[in-house]
């Protein structure tokens, strides 16, 4: 019997990638079980209105809740997926956690969603999730650590014409070190489709799973834009020392809550700081590949499922 799911965050970019994972095979998952957990105020908006039209149900749910109400609104449900996202909000998830558990939910999947990254200082948003990590398992909730390549929607370089601007929400013409280090790659719309897989395989339980479709490196990615749109793309690295060079001001601000990460001055402290732990991390150090994956315990979306399609690096470029 498919199992009662609740995806809080349903609407933001790995929310919406679980739930059309999750109802792209009602066979399996039917959509009346499908559950969107969403702030009061958003309970209309467009992307509800769209889930709901597909048959998921909409329930307002707020994480700063009481305990109390947290267990009510959990209660009846047996996956409860995180999507949040936000240095502010990350270790909201304890207290929800601790409801989870006793509302009797079976398995929570945390809001991880991360490229492979040890603990330990190389990137605040992994040891800030650890500590939920770490609450989880000592209450003994079962949970899902699933973390993902790289998006390829935030991998590949702009074209000198423009040509591909209109579907860029992040260029990536910035190549660290030499460029050749390789890194796992998912296409955000294969997120949910592992998904959809994962809450339905006991194999996952208590689990950390890497979920990525292909290893490339940034010179691979410039090779391919130019391949196939006959330009050529200006390089612009950037050294080890460079990235390093913004963090000591700009990580502590984030630390100490004093930003918004998302406001606009606080993506000018978030690019010095989150994005450039993420580039030493998967550009420099080599962290986010399978074999790391493996050192750090995890099973591999290729080890689970090894006749699983995806989408290729190069059919999403062309």
């Amino acid at each position: 019997m498919a199992p009662i799911i609740a995806i809080l965050g349903a609407t933001g970019q790995t929310g919406s990638s679980i739930v059309n994972g999750l109802l792209s095979n009602p066979s399996d998952i039917p959509p009346s079980n499908i559950i969107s957990l969403t702030r009061p105020t958003s309970v209309s908006s467009p992307a509800n209105a769209k889930f709901s039209s597909r048959g998921v149900s909409i329930q307002p749910f707020s994480i700063t809740s009481p305990h109390a109400t947290l267990v009510s609104d959990l209660t009846g449900i047996e996956i409860l997926i995180c999507c949040i996202s936000g240095v502010e909000e990350m270790l909201q998830q304890i207290p929800l956690a601790d409801a989870a558990k006793e509302a009797g939910v079976q398995r929570f999947i945390p809001s991880a969603w991360l490229p492979i990254i040890p603990p330990g200082g190389i990137h605040i948003f992994r040891d800030l999730k650890e500590q939920v990590y770490a609450h989880i398992k000592s209450i003994s909730l079962p949970y899902t650590i699933v973390d993902v390549g790289w998006w390829y929607q935030i991998a590949y370089p702009k074209l000198p014409s423009g040509k591909v601007d209109y579907a860029m929400s992040l260029p990536a013409n910035e190549i660290f070190e030499t460029g050749e280090q390789l890194s796992a790659l998912t296409d955000l719309r294969d997120v949910g489709r592992y998904v959809a897989r994962i809450v339905l395989d006991e194999r996952t339980i208590n689990k950390y799973v890497f979920c990525y479709n292909e290893t490339r490196s940034q010179l691979d990615s410039f090779a391919i834009m130019e391949r196939l749109s006959g330009e050529t793309i200006p390089r612009d690295f950037a050294s080890r020392e460079e990235l390093e060079a913004d963090i000591p001001e700009a990580l502590p601000m984030l630390q100490r809550g004093e930003v918004d990460h998302r406001s606009p001055e606080g993506l000018v402290v978030a690019f010095k700081a989150i994005s450039r732990q993420y580039a030493l991390s998967w550009g420099v150090r080599g962290d986010n590949v399978p074999e790391k994956a493996k050192e750090l315990g995890y099973v591999t979306s290729k080890e689970l499922w090894p006749e699983m399609t995806f989408v290729r690096y190069e059919d999403f470029l062309k």
